[in-house]
């Protein structure tokens, strides 16, 4: 009843509801009812608030299902606490499924969807003392009954290993449903695990009589899932496996003859890598059938795997694969080293420093980084410079998108030295002294032996965008090449005897094949040729070199008679004719243009910078190159002047009068006409000049054909100056090729792994080397000052390169064991790639990440095969521990896990008792017992739910 003081208080304006909000409730006398009171107040508010609106009031989703929430709340019974917590999916409407991987025990166990669950406020979370879980439930049961809630509870009981609950739910009017679970630990009776004592269990629980149950007729609806899980690697090879990790030279021997998963990957040169995928499990569910008697679940023990309805496979991975440990050796950890080495490289200006006593801070170092033994250098120079005198194919080597990387490809000798330098004593920098020293003696031993440089073209053109080292090693190779061959025209120069004069040709006829190879020398023409190249710079319309025209044309095309005498000629170029004699210009055979390097190109364009561009400095630069041209000219034209000269050089100092012919079609229709000879026209003005550069070098240039020139790279000259640099290198600069060089090799030798071409992994790798281009532009100067911020860059791109690294080793293991199926092989590797993807730091900011990876793939009919061989039958010593106490073997294998659903379903048709649980008509049939059951080799797990009417 309501006070007499506030009945007064009210004015006639106030609502009912109003003096309703002042009513003071005297009838929650005791702490049990006020107990009741607020666990009902609780779930009052979670049904008013439903389920969107407790997912923006902060409802925790489960980790092992994106569908389930859970929220709680305390409420305090005398002087304990505890903990009421409701479960609800934010899909209600979803029938329950029987074997849905993302369900919570409870659901699975019992078929339910949204619960409570109320616990004490403990360590253990349970209520160990019979009397006061019911006491729980009891209130519990109440105060949802109050909320005309139809929603299941729970109470956590027994020990916590045991997994045990009680609950009960209100299903209507007079229907109530009861749950129990509890497990067997130890000692599991023999007949429960088998599948016709599982059925005799259910069927004891609601049997009528104590005849024999396996007499007996029941209509039990049966379903079962059964879980097995490939074969698990054996310790001797796991254990093989980090003994070759930790070996600090393991690139250079293996001392384990055992086989590793990963022989013919193309990393396995450098270190042998954890097989990322542990194994599989197999998950096999049986549909849904009807059996009525223990003789059938007798012989359905026996039925086979293949049998199954449904097949779903789960992956095992390696808990190293997603560790944020680094203790695995692989390129990326490496790496890191190496940027370590690059940290301390502006410590010293020599390399020797490094490792002479007399450095100041050598104490530090000897103390804390080792130098590796005379037989490791040895073994590693022997690889170098030794075992790899065949030159690879570099243009193929490498991925397509690794030239931007301003580094060495990955089959030349420093590409290769870098990346034994990764393995060697744990790649710091005294190491890297020490082997850096001995390749550049071995290097200088090569070049005063004229032994070829080994993994290095000797020939073709130098290519700017590798590192200077490579470049350098390059124009090396090509100067030992050169040096080798003036040796031995040298001394077949001494040992020969035959007459080298020139012999007087017939009729003076010029032309003949036979004759020029005399004239030049046999060998000029067997040796030489291929590198010289036809001087017809500067093409225009009006000029025609040899490859223009054919080369039998090309001796016939001079056939008037002469009595000049032509060396090195290619023939001549087109109708061009001299201006002082009636005969054909003939285009001779010149000298390539001398190789340089990117510091040589950097000089040349300093001095032109400093000195201006004009035309008689840039004829001085090209002095050299303009002098070889011009002797080879008057070589093939012995009656040409200065103005032929310019006029096949450089035509476009060569002014026609008006009246001149200007294409090579009017020269070819008047070919052997003096209407056209003497050639009309007059030198540019920066040609007639007095005091013309190029008319000194002409009129002091000697008429001699290329093959007997002074070679214009002076071979003797530029391998001493890279023998130079090499000596001299500062340690800093060494190193930024290095980092630059090692990341770039590392990754393409990561790259010609053989993975199934999964989309994810390609594109991954593609942005690998767009990362590596833009961290690493900055070392393409060579003049990095090693802040932090840079080493910070470089360390930042090693965690991206683990990160790549890793998936790659795994895309290339699961397209080892799904090679004939690569459906499955992108399905799962899509799968875990997604799972992976916020560890790296692309996923989105709001993104969860998940713990555990737990994403099973449904195998189809058609892969069942492949999926089964993974299942090899268990040698002796794999399965001498095993006894096999039940049925439905795989390949001999048995399930680690067996989980059985039993139910049996009454009719509860134009039954007023029927629970209103469906708005469109009365429930039809109702699930009157069910048991689950999961049961191993050595436990078993029983949940009972039994519905009444009582």
């Amino acid at each position: 009843m309501a006070s007499t003081s506030k009945m007064d208080s009210l004015g006639e304006g106030e609502s009912v509801e109003e003096e309703l909000e002042r009513f003071d409730d005297f009838t929650l006398a005791s702490s049990w009812e006020r107990f009741i009171s607020d666990i009902e107040a609780v779930c009052r508010q979670w049904i008013a608030d439903g389920s969107k609106n407790l997912l923006e009031k902060g409802a925790v989703s489960l980790a092992f299902s994106k569908r389930l929430y859970k929220v709680k709340m305390d409420v305090k019974y005398l002087s304990k606490s505890y903990c009421v917590e409701y479960y609800f999916e934010t899909n209600n409407n979803d029938k329950v499924s029987d074997w849905n991987c993302s369900l919570h025990d409870l659901q699975l166990s019992f078929g339910i969807k949204e619960f409570l669950v109320i616990a004490p406020q403990s360590a253990s979370g349970v209520v160990l003392d019979a009397p006061e879980a019911t006491k729980l439930l009891s209130a519990v049961a109440i105060a949802l009954s109050n909320c005309s809630s139809l929603w299941p509870a729970f109470v956590h009981v027994h020990d916590p290993s045991r997994e045990a609950y009680i609950g009960i739910q209100n299903m209507g009017t007079v229907f109530t449903r009861r749950f129990e679970s509890d497990c067997i630990g130890s000692q599991v009776p023999i007949k429960l695990m088998h599948l016709e004592g599982l059925y005799e269990l259910f069927v004891s629980k609601f049997a009528c009589s104590t005849l024999d149950l396996a007499l007996q007729l029941c209509k039990v609806h049966f379903t079962m899932k059964a879980t097995y899980k490939t074969l698990p690697y054996d310790d001797d090879d796991i254990q093989g496996i980090d003994a070759k990790n930790k070996e600090p030279e393991g690139s250079l021997g293996d001392s384990n003859n055992r086989s590793q998963w990963d022989d013919d990957c193309p990393w396995s040169e450098w270190y042998s890598a954890e097989d990322p995928v542990k194994g599989f499990e197999l998950i096999a569910t049986w549909s849904e059938k009807v059996v009525e008697s223990s003789l059938e679940m007798a012989e359905m023990e026996n039925d086979s795997p293949h049998e199954a309805e449904k097949w779903m496979i789960l992956p095992k991975f390696s808990p190293n694969l997603d560790s944020s440990e680094r203790n695995r050796i692989r390129f990326a950890s490496q790496l890191r080293l190496l940027v370590n080495a690059l940290n301390m490289s502006f410590e010293a200006q020599f390399m020797e420093d490094f490792v002479s006593v007399e450095n100041p801070g050598s104490d530090n170092l000897r103390s804390s980084m080792v130098v590796p033994s005379p037989s490791v250098l040895d073994r590693v120079l022997k690889d170098l410079f030794h075992e790899g005198v065949q030159l690879p194919d570099i243009g193929k080597s490498g991925h397509k998108n690794s030239r931007a990387i301003k580094g060495a490809p990955l089959e030349s000798l420093f590409a290769q030295f870098c990346l034994h330098s990764l393995w060697i004593s744990n790649c710091n920098i005294r190491a890297i002294a020490v082997l850096w020293i001995e390749f550049v003696r071995e290097v200088r031993w090569c070049w005063e032996e004229s032994q070829p440089l080994p993994k290095m073209p000797a020939n073709g053109s130098i290519d700017l965008s590798t590192c200077l080292i490579n470049q350098k090693l390059h124009m090396l190779a090509i100067c030992i090449e050169q040096k080798r061959e003036l040796n031995e025209d040298f001394q077949d120069c001494i040992g020969s005897n035959d007459d080298t004069s020139s012999p007087v040709l017939n009729d003076g006829l010029v032309g003949d094949n036979l004759a020029e190879m005399h004239v030049a020398g046999k060998e000029f023409y067997d040796k030489r040729d291929s590198p010289l190249t036809v001087g017809a710079k500067h093409a225009s319309a009006s000029v025609v070199s040899k490859f223009e025209m054919k080369p039998e044309l090309a001796v016939a095309a001079d056939i008037k008679p002469s009595n000049i005498f032509r060396r090195g000629t290619a023939g001549p170029v087109g109708s061009m004719m001299l201006l002082k004699s009636y005969q054909n210009l003939h285009a001779p055979f010149t000298q390539e243009a001398p190789l340089m390097t990117e510091d040589m190109h950097e000089e040349r364009l300093e001095a032109i910078e400093a000195l201006g561009d004009s035309f008689d400095f840039s004829a001085q630069l090209e002095r050299d190159i303009l002098s070889s041209d011009m002797s080879a000219f008057k070589a093939a034209n012995p009656d040409a002047v200065f103005e032929d000269f310019i006029r096949w050089h450089s035509p476009g100092d060569w002014e026609d009068d008006g009246i001149g012919q200007t294409g090579p079609s009017k020269r070819f229709v008047m070919q052997g006409s003096k209407d056209n000879w003497p050639p009309r026209g007059r030198l540019s003005r920066r040609m007639s000049e007095q005091g013309n550069l190029w008319r000194k070098i002409w009129n002091d240039a000697p008429p001699l054909p290329a093959s007997e020139q002074k070679p214009l790279l002076d071979p003797n000259r530029e391998g001493e100056k890279v023998l130079h640099y090499l000596e001299t290198l500062r340690p800093h600069q060494l190193l930024e090729q290095m980092v630059c060089t090692a990341f770039r090799a590392a990754a393409d030798t990561l790259s010609l792994t053989h993975f199934g071409g999964l989309k994810q992994m390609t594109t991954k790798l593609e942005q690998l080397y767009v990362t590596l281009a833009s961290t690493l532009r900055p070392f393409q100067s060579n003049r990095i000052s090693g802040d932090g911020e840079t080493i910070e860059d470089l360390k930042r791109l090693c965690n991206v390169f683990e990160h790549v690294e890793k998936l790659l080793s795994l895309a290339a293991s699961l397209h080892r064991k799904f090679l004939q199926v690569p459906r499955l092989c992108e399905a799962v590797f899509t799968d875990y790639y997604s799972f992976y993807l916020p560890r790296m730091g692309t996923g989105s900011a709001d993104e969860t990440v998940q713990k555990d990876f737990d994403m099973k793939q449904q195998v189809m009919n058609n892969e069942r095969h492949v999926v089964s061989s993974m299942f090899t039958p268990p040698t002796a010593s794999q399965s001498w521990r095993k006894v096999l106490s039940m049925g439905n073997l795989l390949n001999g294998h048995e399930p680690i896990v067996r989980e059985i659903i039993f139910s049996v379903r009454d009719s509860v048709s134009n039954n007023h008792y029927a629970a209103h649980h469906d708005s469109r008509g009365l429930q039809q049939e109702i699930e009157t017992y069910r048991m689950y059951i999961r049961g191993t080799s050595n436990d078993l797990r029983v949940a009972l739910s039994v519905t009444s009417c009582d």
